[in-house]
């Protein structure tokens, strides 16, 4: 069974100073562990997925599962529905959004297709909105979905807000793992086609992140001009061309994006 991936930080050890609580930071870390696999876990999965010990993991279980957050009993575990009220919360406080999820809706039902927000987080984009012109999501990119943030739209709108020199450290840093035969994977190919998507104002991936499937990207800026967010359009390519993407959902995208700006600070 994988581990969970942690950062430089945590591979160097505990953070300096006092105001890192670390039993906070294992629960975390647990509560995490529960995502490397797709069924009940037993407690020696746990510890080995958060690489904590096992009296440390049984303690955390036991506290949570006190809480509401964890099922078990004592041989399988699992986490409850309570849990969402951690990424509900994050939800409801989240002013990007808040102010964005009316204007996507409009968007979606213009285009008759899904209209989503993602952010950046590492080197994966995070979709945290969604909207759909019949209001039925397919199965497919949901609230929470992560993908690679160098083979995406949205992520090379997003990786663009970095300078030239910080692009090209973070790509270098990164692990370009092909999603389909399309994939780019030369980095220093990667890094020359963000800088022209910022240069253009968009991205558009074709077939590079999902097989049959492309998208087109725009940065949310707010109002300062900062980039913290990317909305994308993403359609079947049997649906529509490139061409029709630029000409059809490009304008939708822009028109939203120039929107929220003074919205958002």
């Amino acid at each position: 069974m994988p581990k969970l991936k942690r950062t430089a930080e945590d591979k160097e050890g505990r953070p300096d100073g006092t105001e890192f609580i670390e039993s906070l930071d294992r629960g975390l870390r647990v509560i995490q562990s529960f995502a490397v696999d797709h069924r009940p876990m037993t407690l020696s999965d746990i510890a080995k997925a958060s690489n904590l010990p096992r009296a440390t993991v049984r303690r955390i279980l036991m506290t949570l599962q006190k809480s509401g957050f964890v099922a078990g009993d004592d041989r399988l575990f699992t986490l409850t529905p309570r849990i969402l009220t951690l990424a509900s919360t994050y939800l409801a406080s989240n002013q990007i959004s808040t102010v964005m999820q009316p204007l996507m809706d409009e968007v979606s039902a213009k285009a008759k297709e899904i209209c989503s927000l993602a952010v950046l987080d590492g080197d994966e984009v995070v979709f945290v909105a969604r909207a759909s012109p019949a209001r039925v999501f397919p199965a497919g990119v949901d609230i929470g979905y992560r993908l690679p943030a160098f083979c995406t739209s949205v992520g090379r709108v997003l990786l663009g807000r970095l300078s030239n020199d910080e692009l090209t450290e973070a790509i270098n840093g990164m692990t370009l793992k092909p999603q389909t035969p399309e994939t780019i994977t030369d980095k220093s190919l990667v890094i020359a086609t963000i800088i022209t998507d910022r240069s253009k104002g968009y991205s558009l991936v074709d077939l590079e992140a999902e097989g049959g499937f492309r998208s087109i990207s725009v940065p949310i800026h707010r109002y300062d001009g900062g980039i913290i967010a990317a909305a994308n359009i993403g359609a079947h390519v049997d649906r529509i061309s490139t061409g029709e993407m630029i000409d059809r959902f490009l304008p939708l995208l822009k028109q939203m994006a120039a929107a929220a700006k003074p919205l958002l600070v």
